[in-house]
């Protein structure tokens, strides 16, 4: 069965069932700044499981397109990705633990018609945090699931929360017998010997751990997620995600044109390729730092493995191409920014060959000295020194040390990087530790005050001036804009007086729920129009700005305080960027 087979089946079933499909939320959170990526199907909806009203109700369903970096180094296996697709459905307080798990078993043998002794389930063990779940194993008996393929586990295997902190609860997976073998009289769902594979959880989500504690949320609410390339591999029957429709047409393609053909280098394209295609399409672009920085390892990285294949780089046009072509199926957007898609992907390639031949000369000297010298371990300052001084990847470092037959001290490494956060990988990947429930007090003010600027900037210097994206945190808001130019001082200043002015008239923040299509012909601007639900969530600040918006926003202007621009420059072509304080 293909993959958009899978996800409209999956999305039609659960129209059936009252529920609402919402569109994918961009792979760039708005107004996150705990994940560098949508990571979850649940991350845009950490509002509404905390009690927020949705627009569209209780009932929701979607495809999410996700990213996760802490898998990289490990693709080039069987089964790892960076990129996936989660297909997930939502009670916001509705239904609860027997409806999710009757519908989840229909789902499964009547709609994928996946026999039923193919399936066994896990359920939460209990500790002193959360009692054994005993209702889900009764409730997985009456749908159909005999109690010898009904095991409990604890909290690393059962419980789920996206981050440290945030809303969570126990959950109950489901996992599709191979017939492969048992490794032992023992083998259960917990081993890694392939023969079960999990393909979909259900959280019950009803507590919040903050501060370490766990309390009950105001609402019990159900999140689901289904992996597409997972499920597509299990019912077409094949071994791996890269043997499926998904990456086929692409692994063929290299093994074509590679002169030295090698398994994981041409899996590592692959998927690298895929993920940085989705990234690109979603507004992403290379840089030194977060999430940038992953992009540009990405491209990096699968540059590395097109060299060890020995293919061509000027192929990788074409390639791009194919990876399109196969995947404009399931995201017809990817055909109208092709050209967008491979400007950029291309332009970092040719950035990179440039510091690859340089670092790699550097590299040759470091490893002649090591070797002289009798030892076998590259110190974590010479990583640092190729990355500091010829813009040397320090995972390009280490992947040519291993080629070499020798070690690095990764230890040394990441203390030399901690002193750097702002241009190691290690800083953006402490991001993913804040959770996704960490809009206190202040992020709200500065959200409002996102809002604010935008109305100023139009005012100051066109109406055609856009948000083009934003990040906020406890301590200050970086705001993007279209822009064809450097601010003036005139025109920074000016814009900081209207908003302070806005502020000090303590405007009232309204909300209303309305069609999108009316939302959009009242005024109301919005990023990602696309993105957006039929029904839609509008804020207005008084008469001066008007936008589609999730929230959470103050009740009045007068709230946010004293605005201060603390910096202005340029974002990325065509885009500035203004950094800002409230004080």
């Amino acid at each position: 069965m293909k993959a958009i087979e899978i996800r409209n089946k999956y999305l039609n079933f659960f129209k059936q069932h009252n529920h609402k499909v919402i569109p994918s939320a961009p792979l760039i959170p708005e107004n996150d700044p705990s994940v560098l990526f949508t990571t979850a199907g649940m991350q845009p909806l950490v509002p509404y499981l905390l009690g927020q009203k949705h627009p569209e109700g209780t009932r929701l369903t979607d495809f999410q397109k996700c990213l996760r970096t802490n898998d990289i180094d490990e693709v080039g296996d069987n089964r790892h990705l960076t990129y996936f697709e989660m297909l997930g459905n939502w009670s916001l307080g509705d239904y609860f633990k027997e409806e999710s798990i009757s519908m989840s078993y229909e789902f499964l043998t009547k709609e994928l018609g996946i026999p039923s002794e193919k399936i066994s389930v896990t359920c939460f063990a209990g500790d002193e945090d959360c009692p054994r779940d005993t209702l889900t194993a009764e409730c997985w008996k009456k749908a159909g699931i005999p109690e010898e393929r009904i095991y409990y586990y604890g909290k690393d295997d059962n419980w789920w929360i996206a981050g440290e902190e945030g809303p969570c609860g126990p959950d109950t997976e489901m996992f599709y017998d191979t017939g492969k073998p048992p490794c032992s009289p023992d083998c259960q769902p917990s081993c890694n010997c392939g023969k079960y594979v999990e393909i979909w959880n259900n959280v019950f989500m009803e507590y919040l751990k903050k501060d370490g504690k766990y309390t009950k949320l105001s609402q019990k609410n159900v999140d689901t997620g289904l992996g597409l390339e997972r499920m597509t591999m299990l019912l077409e029957g094949k071994e791996t995600p890269f043997d499926t429709e998904i990456f086929k047409p692409i692994m063929d393609k290299l093994q074509g044109l590679a002169k030295k053909d090698d398994i994981a280098s041409r899996r590592i394209v692959a998927e690298h390729l895929r993920a940085s295609i989705m990234i690109v399409s979603d507004g992403g672009r290379p840089s030194n730092i977060d999430r940038g920085y992953i992009l540009r390892r990405l491209i990096r990285r699968m540059t590395r493995h097109l060299n060890k294949l020995e293919i061509d780089l000027n192929e990788l046009g074409n390639i791009i191409d194919l990876n399109i072509e196969t995947l404009k199926e399931l995201y017809p957007e990817l055909s109208q920014k092709k050209s967008e898609i491979k400007e950029v992907i291309i332009n970092e390639k040719d950035k990179f060959m440039k510091t690859l031949m340089r670092g790699e000369r550097e590299f040759s000297k470091v490893i002649t000295r090591i070797k002289n010298e009798g030892k076998d371990t590259i110190k974590g300052e010479d990583i640092f020194k190729l990355y500091e001084t010829y813009g040397f990847p320090p995972e390009v470092t280490r992947d040519l040390a291993e080629e070499n037959g020798l070690k690095v001290n990764m230890d040394e490494v990441d203390k030399l990087f901690k002193e750097h956060q702002d241009k190691s990988r290690l800083g953006s990947e402490q991001k993913f530790k804040g959770g996704l429930a960490g809009t206190g007090e202040m992020e709200i003010k500065y959200h409002t005050a996102t809002h604010l600027l935008n109305a100023a900037l139009k005012e100051v210097i066109n109406k055609d001036v856009h948000q083009k994206g934003s990040n906020i945190t406890a301590e200050r808001m970086r705001f993007d804009f279209s822009c064809d130019h450097k601010l003036t001082d005139d025109e920074k200043k000016e814009a900081e007086d209207l908003v302070n002015k806005w502020i000090s008239e303590d405007l009232q923040v309204t909300v209303e729920t309305m069609k999108k299509e009316d939302a959009i012909k009242s005024g109301a601007e919005c990023m990602f129009i696309e993105k957006y639900p039929d029904e839609v969530t509008v804020y207005s600040i008084g008469t001066i700005s008007k936008e589609l918006c999730g929230g959470p926003h103050v009740k009045h202007t007068g709230e946010l305080g004293h605005f201060k621009i603390i910096k202005e420059e340029a974002s990325s072509s065509g885009v500035r960027r203004i950094k800002a304080i409230l004080e």
